[in-house]
């Protein structure tokens, strides 16, 4: 069964010449780099927000004590 399933994967490509697969590592490392750099901002722009957010509650807060005093 094994056997079969690799005869018909003809989209594998192992070329001899391995100076091939240069082009394709500068580009997965540019990606994996802008993925890392993206999920490194987005974590601080949330951090941010979370912040923003709990001054906002303490806020609130603070006005509805006093309105009940």
């Amino acid at each position: 069964m094994l056997k079969s399933f690799v005869l018909y994967m003809p989209f594998l490509y192992f070329p001899e010449d391995k100076t091939e697969y240069i082009p394709a590592a500068l580009s997965m490392s540019i990606f994996i780099l802008a993925a890392i750099f993206t999920f490194i901002f987005i974590k601080k722009h949330s951090k941010k927000q979370e912040a923003k957010t709990k001054d906002l509650e303490e806020q609130i807060k603070r006005e509805q004590q006093d309105k009940h005093l």
